[in-house]
């Protein structure tokens, strides 16, 4: 399966902004809502516990790390510094860290339609984004799975992972489409792709109120 989330511009148009280049089509995105389950609500479910000092549950494994077999897995960067790799141009790597340790570059951030100007020095600037949030997988069935698999979803480079801006994504926080989408309108369609991707790839399901945004998101894709 192939996952949306190529973001080579982001400057939004007059409203109604035409689709992001690289966005997913209306067929697209609908063939993707006919292949995750729905579920009437998100539940609540108990335990999930993010950190991973003493005593905490850790459920995704450490924090952007880099013992997963996957993309970017035991590649001797973290996610997080892949991610940023992945995601900008203009990048300048810290010295000896073999071209691992981003210390700045140029973010076209596609929830904002800016261009966001990182340097570690102001790392909250750009942040990455699980478009699947992981307490709304933890809900939603990641409660059930193996360790191994949780640990491989938090730091899916090819699907769940974004550099964003990073008050967007606190504005997010663990949101599903229902409730949050990108403010650059011209980047929904790429999001919607995004988010079900996601879901298909990890067989997630999305609410039903979800499927009424995605689906309302595609007919202007």
């Amino acid at each position: 399966m192939a996952a949306f989330g190529s973001c080579d511009s982001g400057i939004p148009g007059f409203a109604p902004p035409p689709p992001a280049p690289g966005s997913p089509t209306r067929v697209q995105i609908e063939e993707l809502l006919a292949q995750v389950p729905v579920v009437a609500a998100r539940p609540d479910a108990l335990g999930y516990e993010r950190g991973c000092k003493k005593g905490e549950g850790c459920v995704f494994g450490p924090a952007w790390t880099d013992d997963y077999d996957g993309p970017g897995g035991h590649d001797g960067c973290d996610t997080r510094n892949n991610v940023l790799a992945r995601s900008m141009s203009a990048l300048v790597f810290r010295e000896g860290t073999h071209d691992c340790v981003v210390l700045e570059g140029s973010l076209a951030d596609p929830y904002s339609g800016e261009v966001v100007k990182f340097s570690k020095s102001d790392a909250s600037a750009v942040q990455i984004d699980h478009v699947y949030a992981l307490s709304a997988a933890w809900d939603m069935g990641a409660n059930g799975w193996l360790p191994d698999k949780r640990v491989r979803f938090a730091n899916d480079l090819d699907f769940n992972l974004l550099a964003v801006n990073g008050r967007d994504n606190q504005s997010k926080s663990d949101d599903t489409p229902s409730h949050w989408l990108p403010p650059n309108k011209a980047y929904h369609c790429f999001y919607a792709g995004k988010y079900l991707s996601v879901a298909a790839q990890y067989g997630l399901p999305i609410t039903q109120a979800d499927q009424r945004a995605l689906a309302a998101v595609a007919e202007k894709c």
